[in-house]
């Protein structure tokens, strides 16, 4: 029989993007239009859900400070500062959050894919800097999708028959049930439109940690873990 899955979200839950993406919408805002914004600002965003796209965000406060910027300029700009020359970005800045062997050990109870609002090009670089050895397959990123999240496509796409209408993903479809491990409401909003049992990742640190675990709850999350590393103890009952 197949092994169940577990889809992971990938920026603040197999990654540490408090440095990169995070400070890159910080920076970028500041950019046009002079105004220091917190992670607490961002994350009070990313809590009304509708922002999991760091693009479509951070334009959204450039606008909302008073500043008129196409799009597409805030996003080279942003892109500038996050991927740099490739030895300078802040991209470099980010942290694989599962300590030694944690995937590892998870991985002989599960397979393993990734559902992201990533390009897949930095979703594979970051993977390959940081996990080459463990394989997510597939791995549906921001191109893969019509619709981003909260809208279900990518679940859908990657847990349930409707993916045999998309050759790319037959071939990966389970036959078993699965989670989805996200850090936003978004990505809870997502799960339960796909049906997909939710793990919610709040971190002590999140500067709006309370308010998030509440999201999390209203949401029917089948449990809320601290970060990757406490997965373990989700399913050894």
């Amino acid at each position: 029989m197949s092994q169940p899955i577990l889809v992971f979200d990938m920026d603040g839950v197999l990654v540490d993007v408090t440095e990169s993406y995070r400070e890159t919408i910080a920076r970028t805002v500041q950019h046009f239009t002079g105004v220091e914004v917190t992670r607490a600002q961002i994350q009070e965003y990313k809590n009304q859900g509708g922002w999991n796209d760091d693009w479509r965000l951070t334009h959204h406060m450039v606008s909302a400070g008073g500043v008129d910027v196409p799009f597409e300029e805030v996003k080279a700009h942003f892109q500038r500062i996050f991927r740099g020359n490739g030895t300078d970005g802040l991209m470099l800045r980010e942290k694989w959050v599962a300590r030694p062997g944690v995937l590892e050990k998870l991985n002989q109870q599960f397979r393993f894919a990734i559902f992201t609002g990533r390009p897949k090009e930095e979703a594979e670089l970051t993977l390959a800097r940081f996990a080459p050895g463990l394989v997510f397959d597939p791995l549906i990123a921001m191109e893969d999708v019509e619709h981003p999240k909260p809208a279900p496509d990518g679940l859908i796409w990657g847990q349930t028959e409707r993916s045999l209408d998309l050759p790319r993903y037959a071939a990966n479809v389970p036959s078993v049930p699965g989670f989805y491990i996200g850090d936003t409401v978004d990505d809870a909003r997502c799960a339960r439109a796909a049906r997909v049992p939710f793990i919610g990742i709040a971190a002590p640190s999140n500067p709006s940690y309370i308010d998030l675990v509440f999201l999390f709850q209203a949401e029917g999350a089948y449990a809320i873990v601290d970060d990757i590393n406490y997965l373990e103890g989700v399913f050894a009952s």
